[in-house]
């Protein structure tokens, strides 16, 4: 009964302006954000309950590519990897959450991965926005592992969005110099190897959604993050 009371006082506090855990965010975002994702979160927070991860983890933040990513154990070894995507989540929604993603865990990374916030529509958040959302995420994790560095990396070209590509390249501008301007940032750049000798988002790479990738895409994707993540931690401790 008291564990459901403080539940319920915490949604309230969440709903009600967002005091809690999103102060400097806008109350009506705030607001959206926790009718939309509450129950996610709370089955996340469920696992945090159960699983056990060693302090030296990398924790993967962000939406579904993160989400979906059903061999990441075996992709990141021998990074130890927590896993901590909800899917079709922007960068906004991260950022409420921040708090509630990060704290309850112990890491030597921070990974992050957001990529529905430009999708060709009229709700699509502008760089300076996603930028913004990506410094409160930063600055929840400096706050509870001071010495973590973040890693952010670029979102991914693909047919289905591929005619916002351009607004995505500006998204991802604004994220690389955001990290570019703090040594304890780090941007990932993949645009590289997902597009074909024509500039085009290679196929075989995504599913058929041509969205979410497909097991090559993700072994593309860890090869990737892990020369970034050597480059800075020195490789993995185990």
């Amino acid at each position: 009964m008291k564990d459901l009371f403080l539940r319920q006082a915490l949604i309230c506090c969440l709903i009600f302006g967002g005091v809690c855990v999103a102060s400097d965010l806008d109350p009506t975002l705030v607001r959206a954000v926790t009718e939309k994702w509450e129950e996610t979160i709370q089955a996340m927070e469920s696992r945090d309950e159960t699983e056990e991860h060693p302090a030296d983890s990398i924790l993967f933040i962000g939406s579904s590519s993160i989400r979906l990513w059903e061999t990441i154990d075996e992709d990141m070894a021998p990074y130890t990897s927590i896993q901590r995507g909800f899917g079709g989540s922007r960068f906004s929604d991260v950022a409420v959450y921040a708090e509630r993603l990060i704290q309850p865990h112990s890491y030597q990374a921070l990974v992050l991965f957001v990529g529905n916030d430009v999708s060709g529509k009229e709700t699509d958040a502008t760089p300076d926005q996603v930028a913004g959302w990506f410094q409160r995420v930063v600055a929840v994790s400096r706050a509870h592992n001071s010495e973590a560095p973040v890693f952010c990396i670029g979102v991914t070209p693909t047919m289905s969005r591929w005619e916002a590509w351009p607004r995505i390249q500006e998204v991802n501008a604004a994220l690389q110099a955001a990290c570019a301007a703090d040594a304890g940032l780090h941007f990932i750049p993949t645009a590289s190897a997902y597009l074909n000798g024509e500039g085009e988002p290679r196929p075989e790479l995504f599913r058929e959604d041509q969205l979410h990738q497909t097991r090559l895409g993700y072994q593309i994707w860890a090869a990737i993050i892990k020369s970034h993540l050597d480059g800075v931690l020195g490789g993995a401790s185990n």
